[in-house]
């Protein structure tokens, strides 16, 4: 069974975007940069040669990953849920123990951005967070000890 890749529609917007970019500009200049290499001539030793075939190995891993996702994927909108369950896409504020308030969107792997406020749902905060209420105390054990967190309020948006 194919397992789904759950992705907000920015997420999922921001990998075709990459994947337009890598196939249309990207992979072009490598191939680009491999023909001026080979005119150079011995290729054993030239270091140019080397490190664009390398650069063209990586454009493709990451194109074929890209595209194993998107073929995965599974676009959930935020503004079709609701209820007061942290759920994938949610937005959440919650307040630590000194009462001091955070707010996070739930979002898929390729999506999170602690700066920008969001955090992916396998994150210990995320698994923490998701199918709790609001009202539930929650803890989070990270590499830097045990957290609590009160769930204040869960949005939509």
């Amino acid at each position: 069974m194919v397992e789904k890749v759950p992705m907000t529609a920015g997420g999922y917007r921001s990998l075709e975007a990459e994947l337009k970019n890598l196939k249309h500009v990207e992979r072009p200049a490598v191939i680009k940069a491999i023909e001026e290499a080979r005119a150079h001539g011995d290729l054993s030793e030239n270091a140019e040669y080397h490190a664009a075939k390398e650069q063209q190995g990586h454009i493709e891993g990451r194109i074929k990953m890209i595209e194993d996702k998107i073929s995965r994927s599974e676009v959930i909108d935020p503004t079709e849920l609701s209820g007061n369950k942290v759920v994938f896409a949610s937005t959440v504020t919650i307040a630590d123990e000194d009462d001091v308030e955070s707010t996070y969107q739930i979002v898929g792997v390729d999506e999170a951005d602690v700066a920008a406020k969001k955090i992916s749902f396998s994150s210990p905060i995320g698994r923490a967070l998701i199918g709790r209420s609001i009202g539930d105390e929650v803890e989070v054990k990270t590499p830097g000890g045990e957290t609590y967190y009160e769930i204040m309020k869960v949005e939509f948006i």
